[in-house]
C-alpha cells in the first residue's frame, strides 16, 4: 500500500505541470545535507501527451523495492522500460489525483469526468461531471435562478479532489456554477449530494486555470472541517480567500459547506479587502500546497506585491512565496499569520514556489539537520527570481524547511507584535498599515490569537536549505518519503523526467 501512497502526488503533478524582504538565514555553521541524484532515461514519458496520459511506472524499481541505496556515481544508461498506462479521452485533461490509503484505488479528477482506477490503472468506474450551459458571470448560477448573461456549453474542470475517509466519500469540486461540489460514494462514485442552493455552496469562482486547495481536519466524535483556500479572480465580495467549512455526516444536509462559525461581525474566513485592488488591480493569492501538522493548518502561496527596486522611486510588481498558518480550532481566524519563504544558493535567489510536500526527516537526514527523525520537513521546489510567475525561469532549486523553525519564527513575530512593536505588515493590508497593539499575555507554541493583531504578517523571510539545483530543466513537482531511515525525494521536471534524490 505504501507504493500507492507515495505515488499520490508525484504521478499527477508530473503531468500537469515575491517582494524583496529581510531574511532569516540558517546559521553559517549549520550542516548542509548532501544530495545524490539518480536520473534514468524515461524516453517513453517524453513521447506521451502529458495533458491526457496517466502513467504508473514500476515503482518498485524507482522507489521502495530497491534493496540498496543510490550509488554515489551516476549509473550507466538504463534500457527503455515498459509502463502501465491509462489514457483518457483526447479532448480532456487530467487535473487532480488522490489515492485511497486503505485500498490503493486511484481517483482521477479530469475535465468533465471523475475516474476510479485500480492500483494498476484499470478503469473501475467513470462519473460524468460536464459539460453544461453556464456563464462565469452568473451569480448565483443559473441552476438557482435565471441568468441574463448569454449561456454557452462549458467544460467542468476539476478544481479540487479530496477523500473524506470518515464518511467514505469523495469531494469533487469543479469550475461550473461558481465552484459547486459533488459528494460521491467511494465504492461506485454514486452521487450522495450536490449542494448548490446557498452562497456557501459556491466555493470558488476562479477561472479554469486558477488554484484551489483543500485540507480536511478530522475529529473522532464531531463533524470534520474542510479548510479551503482559493484564488478569488477579482471577486472578493463573493469568495473568501481562505475559509473553514462544515463537513456534515449527511451529504444532503442543509449545513454542508456552511462556515464553521458565522455571525454579523465574525466568520471563519479571510476576505481580501476591496481597496487592495486599487493598489494592485490583478491582486490574488495563488495556492500551491496545503497540509495539517500538530495544531495547525498550513497553505503555501504565491502573492503579488508592489516594490521599489534599489535606487528607484518607481514600483514594480513581483511575486512573493509565503506560508500561511491557521489554528485548527480557531473559528474566528484570529490566528492567521503569513511568513515569506525562499531559497538561495551561490548568490542565486530562488523565490517563486513551484511545488511542496510534507514528510518526515528520517534518522539519517535528522542527524545532519540536528532534528528528530519524526520531525516534519517541508520539501519545496522554487524557480529563480520573483517576476515571472506564468513563465518561470528554468533555473530551479530543491530546498528543505524545518517546520519547527518556521513556527519558532512565527512565535517570535507574535510576541513582538503583542508588545506593540511594528505594524501588522501584511502586503494586502498595506493600504491600512495597522499598528500592533500591546497586551500582557504569554504566547507559547500553540497560541491561537485574539481579536486583535490579526491577520498578521512576518517581514523577515525564512530561508530554506538548498540541497539540489537544476539550471536547464525546471523542476515542477516534488514528493518525499523515508525508506530504511533514509530520506528520499522524487522531483518531476518540465520535460517529463523523474529524478530520485537521496538526502544525507
Amino acid at each position: 500500500m505504501q507504493v500507492q501512497l507515495f505515488v499520490q502526488s508525484l504521478l499527477w503533478e508530473l503531468f500537469t505541470k515575491g517582494a524583496s524582504t529581510p531574511e532569516t538565514r540558517p546559521s553559517e555553521e549549520a550542516p548542509v545535507p548532501s544530495a545524490t541524484v539518480l536520473q534514468g532515461p524515461i524516453s517513453e514519458m517524453k513521447a506521451m501527451p502529458w495533458n491526457w496520459t496517466c502513467l504508473l511506472s514500476h515503482l518498485l524499481m524507482v522507489g521502495m523495492g530497491s534493496s540498496t541505496l543510490l550509488p554515489r556515481q551516476p549509473p550507466p544508461p538504463s534500457p527503455k522500460r515498459s509502463f502501465v498506462t491509462f489514457r483518457g479521452e483526447p479532448a480532456e485533461g487530467f487535473n487532480h489525483l488522490v489515492v485511497d490509503e486503505r485500498t490503493g484505488h486511484i481517483y482521477l479528477g479530469a475535465v468533465n469526468r471523475i475516474y476510479k482506477l485500480s492500483s494498476d490503472l484499470k478503469v473501475l468506474v467513470t462519473h460524468q461531471t460536464g459539460p453544461d450551459e453556464d456563464n462565469p458571470k452568473c451569480y448565483p448560477p443559473r441552476i438557482v435562478q435565471t441568468c441574463n448573461e448569454p449561456l454557452t456549453t462549458t467544460n467542468n474542470v476539476n478544481k479540487m479532489l479530496l477523500i473524506d475517509y470518515k464518511e467514505n466519500r469523495l469531494i469533487a469540486c469543479g469550475s461550473l456554477y461558481q465552484g459547486i461540489c459533488k459528494l460521491l460514494r467511494l465504492e461506485d462514485l454514486f452521487k450522495l449530494g450536490e449542494p448548490f442552493h446557498k452562497k456557501e455552496h459556491y466555493l470558488s469562482g476562479v477561472n479554469e486555470s486558477g488554484s484551489v486547495f483543500g485540507v480536511i481536519v478530522s475529529y473522532n466524535n464531531l463533524d470534520d472541517k474542510l479548510f479551503i483556500a482559493t484564488a478569488v479572480d477579482g471577486k472578493p465580495e463573493y469568495f473568501p480567500t481562505i475559509s473553514s467549512r462544515k463537513l456534515t455526516k449527511n451529504s444532503e444536509a442543509d449545513g454542508m459547506f456552511a462556515y464553521v462559525f458565522h455571525d454579523e461581525f465574525v466568520a471563519s474566513m479571510i476576505k481580501i479587502p476591496s481597496d487592495t485592488f486599487t493598489v494592485i488591480p490583478d491582486f490574488d493569492i495563488y495556492y500551491v500546497y496545503g497540509f495539517s501538522s500538530g495544531n495547525f493548518v498550513y497553505f503555501l502561496t504565491l502573492q503579488p506585491e508592489m516594490v521599489s527596486p534599489p535606487g528607484s522611486t518607481t514600483k514594480e510588481q513581483v511575486y512573493t512565496s509565503k506560508l500561511v498558518r491557521l489554528c485548527k480550532e480557531d473559528t474566528a481566524f484570529n490566528s492567521y499569520v503569513e511568513v515569506p519563504i525562499g531559497c538561495e544558493r551561490s548568490g542565486v535567489e530562488y523565490r517563486l514556489l513551484q511545488a511542496a510536500y510534507l514528510s518526515k526527516a528520517g534518522a539519517v537526514l535528522a542527524r545532519t539537520l540536528g532534528v528528530r527523525p519524526e520531525d516534519d520537513l517541508l520539501f519545496t521546489v522554487f524557480s529563480k527570481g520573483q517576476k515571472r510567475k506564468m513563465k518561470s525561469l528554468d533555473e530551479s532549486a530543491l530546498c528543505i524547511f524545518i517546520l519547527k523553525q518556521i513556527n519558532d519564527r512565527i512565535k517570535e513575530r507574535l510576541q513582538s507584535c503583542y508588545r506593540g512593536e511594528g505594524t501588522l505588515d501584511l502586503a494586502w493590508l498595506k493600504v491600512k498599515d495597522i499598528p500592533c497593539s500591546s497586551a500582557l499575555l504569554t504566547i507559547d507554541d500553540n497560541f491561537c490569537g485574539l481579536d486583535m493583531n490579526a491577520p498578521l504578517g512576518v517581514s523577515e523571510m525564512v530561508r530554506g536549505i538548498p540541497v539540489f539545483t537544476e539550471d536547464r530543466d525546471r523542476m515542477t513537482s516534488v514528493i518525499a518519503y523515508v525508506y530504511k531511515n533514509h530520506s528520499l525525494a522524487f522531483v518531476g521536471t518540465k520535460s517529463g523526467k523523474l529524478k530520485k534524490v537521496l538526502l544525507t
